[in-house]
């Protein structure tokens, strides 16, 4: 799609569609006078609408996406709602013509991903996976020095996710259910795993895990059927240890813990380790050359990467380099990285081009993370993760243009 009109002084017309837990990405987007600005927002819920309705005082509001969709004052769609529904939202914006912008992960199964970037490649319709991650500051430094040669070539990829918050995020609403996430291992892995394979520099071809349901699974204190999250369902430094949690969510089926072991497409190996109820929150990558090693302390602004690349040892805690992340110049949303997201795909929805971020990367890490779930739950059978359909994978790669 070339040739997007603007509103005002040059703002992308933003529609939001879903106004809920990444709500965030839309106030972040809201720029009015500095590129972008939300003209109409649809959620289903009553509640939700009323605080849109604050927060974008001249927007249309409305409980029906389609009327987003199809307003004529909407340039770009932000997609926002739970993982589940993505594809189908998606397409229909896409063959109205409209950029679309799709909360990560790019949904919940390999078959739906396929589905929406079909539907991209067929309409021509300019399609956009919102992994932040690859703009977080402690990601875009070890990708750095990667790139520079410091470690050598990358040889595996070590993940440790401590999810210190796991208990209120993810097991008091829908992010419990397997109906509307797979597991774990996609919802929230996805986002690790795409930065794995970016940092590795290849995809996931073959997965194994193991898992289990060990400490939620067992807690009785659960909402009933309809009963709405409890308001305190989330608080900063309470809720520990984890047995102490109330009001969780009906069903629960979905895994507290994880141990996955990948092999890419070109040699490297990997292991992603996810734990929900830790006293921290944090992720610790370790990246192995044949020329040396790197790993992260800490993930936000004051945090470091060290790496040791001089010469053979016993364990030594001084680093032969040490790095600190940078502070991003907007610390709202994911230190910093959700303002950067969005400089990218307003510029994407207007002007084309290639992308940090990569719906057949996004695609892949879908892929990778159901091909872990299954695994899991077939006993640790490994699984072969099948490759995107060239033609499609090429047509991305150019930045969604024709040859």
């Amino acid at each position: 799609m070339t040739g997007v009109p603007t509103t005002g002084p040059g703002d992308l017309r933003l529609g939001v569609i879903g106004y809920g837990l990444r709500g965030s990405i839309a106030r972040t987007a809201h720029r009015p006078g500095a590129g972008s600005r939300v003209t109409a927002l649809a959620d289903h819920d009553t509640t939700v609408r009323a605080q849109a309705a604050r927060a974008f005082p001249e927007a249309l509001i409305s409980g029906d996406h389609r009327k987003v969709i199809a307003d004529p004052d909407v340039d770009a769609i932000l997609v926002l709602t739970p993982d589940h529904t993505h594809t189908a939202i998606a397409r229909e914006a896409l063959e109205a013509g409209r950029p679309v912008f799709v909360e990560k992960p790019l949904d919940i199964t390999v078959e739906r991903c396929d589905d929406l970037l079909r539907t991209a490649h067929a309409t021509g319709t300019r399609l956009y996976v919102g992994h932040n991650m690859r703009h977080m500051p402690v990601v875009r430094l070890m990708r750095d020095i990667i790139a520079r040669g410091e470690i050598g070539e990358v040889k595996t990829v070590w993940v440790r996710h401590f999810v210190g918050y796991g208990g209120d995020w993810y097991f008091k609403d829908w992010h419990a259910q397997r109906q509307y996430t797979t597991g774990l291992l996609l919802q929230k892995a996805a986002h690790d795993i795409d930065v794995l394979h970016w940092l590795a520099g290849g995809f996931t071809r073959q997965v194994q895990a193991l898992g289990d349901l060990m400490v939620y699974g067992g807690n009785p204190h659960r909402r009933a059927p309809g009963e709405p999250k409890h308001e305190d369902w989330y608080t900063k430094d309470g809720h520990w240890p984890p047995h102490t949690q109330r009001g969780l969510n009906p069903v629960i089926d979905v895994e507290d813990v994880s141990l996955v072991n990948m092999r890419l497409d070109n040699g490297v190996l990997a292991a992603y380790q996810q734990c929900h109820f830790t006293p921290d929150y944090w992720r610790n990558y370790t990246v192995i050359g044949d020329a040396g090693r790197l790993e992260n302390f800490g993930d936000g602004p004051g945090a470091v990467v060290r790496v040791w690349n001089s010469r053979r040892s016993v364990h030594r805690p001084e680093a032969d380099a040490e790095y600190t992340v940078p502070a991003a110049e907007d610390d709202a949303g994911h230190g910093g990285a959700d303002p950067l997201l969005i400089d990218e795909f307003v510029r994407f929805a207007r002007e084309g081009g290639v992308t940090d971020t990569s719906p057949v990367a996004a695609r892949m890490a879908v892929a990778a993370g159901a091909g872990a779930t299954e695994s899991l739950r077939a006993g640790g059978t490994p699984r072969e993760i099948g490759p995107l359909d060239p033609e499609l994978a090429a047509y991305f790669e150019r930045g969604q243009t024709r040859p």
